[in-house]
């Protein structure tokens, strides 16, 4: 017998539910309409497609060389800088004025910059253990940015902790440990704020690491699934019959049978690039990179998925497709640039298209909804 006690209870969840996602909703709605006004830049590459293309035009071909240096402004890292800074307006922050947040090499400092008077609003120096992480970090200390999402900074740092960063204040809100530098893990990448979900991946595939991609809650910081490159299909979350590639279904182990013995558990494809996202399909795109370890004697097969090109279900993680583009790579190819999200007439047809360069010399174009080349 049902008591007004449960109606209540339940009517109360009901409630909290519909609050939960509706302040959702309204976050991801909010990003979206910042990503189309170009005078923002809310994601590191611009938008979910990856374009990194302003609309803007007050620079242009017939008076960029009269450009000359305005104001500079030193991050106190000297060593390489890669990625670039976000423009968030007045009403995402809660501050009276536009502001620029720029990022460090390690150790990853992060400024917040009134746009108006040019003066520091907040900063926020992450405290690292520099004998641990720097020897792991290959190719330079860099960091590729930073996201933002629902009201917070998000910075990667080196030491594979993901901080979220109140962004009126720069005060910590949660950090998460994605990684451990003693094993060889470290972290390069901007995370990517996509929906409820922060994403990010790994770097250390020079050290043996065996690459994934973690989504995260965006409020708590909860792991919400994680997903490996190599290894067994419930680790890489493949369906053997549901996950195709080139239109077929990848089969039972698919990863494991293309490897020698258990070298897959040190196997990189690591996942320090981007991430691209089709809001229609609900579906993340993203490149692995090089096999592991470099001596491809000791790796005899195709190592899959290792230097492919995998697209996932955001919410699950499940992969819906996967694309090798270089089997048993033993140049350093890598495969982890952009995924450019593009629709575009192939044979007369309009098609979702996913473009990719790679350094391998090759140009690819697929369709993103079914992985076909």
């Amino acid at each position: 017998m049902w008591t007004n006690s449960y109606f209540k209870l339940l009517s109360y969840s009901v409630i909290l539910a519909t609050l939960v996602i509706s302040v959702d909703v309204m976050a991801d709605a909010e990003l979206s309409e910042l990503i189309e006004d170009p005078n923002y830049w809310v994601l590191p590459n611009g938008n979910y497609a990856n374009w990194r293309y302003s609309e803007l035009n007050q620079i242009n071909s017939r008076n960029a060389r009269r450009l000359q240096a305005a104001w500079t402004f030193s991050t106190g890292a000297l060593r390489g800088h890669e990625g670039g800074p976000l423009v968030l307006p007045a009403s995402a922050t809660g501050l009276q004025h536009d502001t620029l947040f720029i990022h460090s090499a390690f150790p990853n400092y992060v400024y917040a910059i009134n746009l108006e008077t040019l003066e520091i609003v907040w900063d926020y120096a992450p405290v690292q253990n520099e004998e641990e992480t720097v020897p792991v970090m290959c190719c330079d200390v860099v960091n590729r940015g930073l996201g933002y999402g629902d009201g917070k900074i998000f910075l990667q740092q080196a030491d594979t902790t993901l901080v979220a960063l109140d962004v009126a204040t720069g005060k910590p809100v949660w950090s998460v440990k994605n990684g451990d530098p003693k094993r060889g893990e470290s972290n390069t990448n901007a995370p990517h704020v996509i929906k409820d979900k922060v994403i990010t991946g790994i770097s250390g595939g020079e050290f043996g690491v065996r690459g994934w991609v973690s989504a995260y809650d965006v409020k708590t910081g909860d792991l919400v699934w994680k997903a490996y490159s190599t290894g067994p299909d419930e680790e890489m979350l493949i369906d053997p019959e549901k996950t195709t590639s080139l239109g077929v279904p990848v089969g039972r182990d698919s990863s494991l049978n293309s490897w020698k013995g258990e070298q897959w558990k040190i196997g990189g494809g690591t996942t320090w690039g981007w991430w691209s996202y089709d809001e229609e399909l609900n579906s993340i795109y993203y490149g692995t990179g090089n096999p592991s370890t470099w001596n491809a004697g000791v790796r005899p097969g195709d190592n899959k998925w290792s230097m492919s090109i995998i697209s996932r279900n955001l919410d699950t993680g499940i992969a819906n497709w996967v694309y090798q583009m270089t089997p048993h790579d033993e140049w350093d190819y890598d495969g982890v640039n952009e995924m450019i999200l593009v629709d575009m007439k192939i044979d007369g047809k309009m098609t979702k298209a996913l473009v990719h360069f790679d350094r391998n010399g090759f140009g690819y174009t697929l369709d993103r909804v079914n992985g076909m080349l």
